[in-house]
């Protein structure tokens, strides 16, 4: 094309600057220039980010197609691993009750029945090796004085229907027609099995850290101390309302236990020690404790610190029973069932349920992917 056979543009049309522009050697007047600045000025301020090309919709989609089938495959995987622990864990609580049926009813009957007949309830010369050695605060034994006016049978088949009445109650919490729940108890199929066979009462006190309220988590640490640790999932979040709570509530459960026997209250205080953790090679205790007490501080360091760093977050529940989970210098596998606690988050008063939250939004993803 020839300079005559070019379009000229009027000199005051918009076309003027593009058509200057395309044109070699053709100086830019000093209103074109201001605006090239202001153009280049813009393009400095944008981040890399803003000036990568953006993603086709058939891009979208075949990233959407990846996460969903590496989905499905996470979700197989996590299938297979929940029927093998469930078959590991009905194989468990068939060894237990051929072996020792409710071991530890032995435990909290012999506690509640000294306490019925005058007796110290921390006695010394209880081995910490065996099922026999009562070491929680002196609440449960207090709560089971009346059953424990029966013969052992009596109580123990009594205290056995708690546990599992218990854990029925926990799966309604947690949600029957849920998937993570069931797959949950597949893959604690092991400790879960365990602690039903031998009537621990780990399943109670999952049940209160389940609850997730602020009284239940007192009544479980005073049923088993290291609950208390989830109370810096309120600290983190800033909830003083539920951290003043968890207090109160605290108080009020040692003070009833004062009131009741002061003597046993004040006697577990000094009773408990490292000391109970048991013999290494003799009790099955995998707790960081038995390799190194330091190491164990370390950990429990740190994992104060996740709870805080976490727990305003979606993760931030399940890093605070985790934690608290773990923390035991005396962990034993029948101890991992409180894992469950964290399958769902606690619901707040007023609020609507965030798990069910979190399941319409993924739907609500769904559908529009689709």
């Amino acid at each position: 094309m020839t300079w005559w056979g070019t379009p000229r543009p009027a000199d005051d049309a918009e076309e003027r600057r593009q058509w200057r522009a395309e044109v070699a050697g053709v100086q830019r007047t000093p209103e074109e220039e201001k605006i090239r600045a202001s153009l280049d000025a813009w393009d400095d301020e944008l981040s890399k980010d803003d000036l990568k090309p953006r993603r086709t919709e058939d891009e979208l989609e075949r990233r959407w197609r990846r996460r969903a089938a590496l989905n499905r495959i996470g979700n197989l995987v996590l299938f297979v691993l929940a029927v093998i622990g469930a078959a590991a864990g009905v194989a468990v609580a068939w060894m237990h009750v051929v072996g020792d049926p409710l071991a530890d009813a032995h435990a909290y009957y012999e506690a509640a029945t000294r306490l019925n007949h005058g007796e110290p309830l921390y006695p010394a010369n209880l081995d910490p090796n065996a099922n026999h050695i009562y070491l929680y605060p002196p609440l449960l034994a207090q709560l089971l004085r009346p059953l424990a006016l029966l013969s052992y049978e009596w109580f123990a088949l009594g205290w056995e229907l708690i546990v599992v009445a218990t854990f029925i109650w926990l799966l309604q919490h947690l949600g029957v027609r849920k998937r993570s729940t069931w797959i949950a108890i597949g893959l604690l199929g092991v400790p879960i099995g365990w602690a039903l066979t031998i009537a621990q009462a780990h399943i109670p006190m999952t049940l209160l850290m389940a609850m997730g309220q602020p009284w239940s988590i007192a009544l479980a640490a005073n049923l088993k101390l290291f609950p208390a640790l989830i109370a810096l999932y309120w600290l983190g979040r800033r909830d003083w309302e539920s951290l003043m709570a968890f207090l109160v509530w605290s108080a009020l459960f040692v003070a009833a236990q004062l009131i009741l026997d002061a003597n046993n209250t004040f006697a577990f205080v000094k009773a408990v020690g490292f000391d109970q953790t048991g013999e290494p090679g003799v009790l099955r205790n995998f707790s960081i404790y038995t390799i190194s007490p330091i190491g164990w501080l370390g950990a429990l360091f740190v994992g104060c610190i996740a709870i805080l760093a976490a727990a305003r977050t979606r993760w931030g529940w399940a890093v605070a029973v985790t934690v608290a989970t773990f923390a035991p210098p005396r962990l034993l596998t029948y101890m991992l069932t409180g894992l469950l606690a964290g399958v769902r988050r606690p619901r707040v008063a007023g609020e609507p349920d965030p798990d069910d939250m979190a399941d319409d939004a993924a739907a609500a993803f769904v559908r529009a992917a689709r």
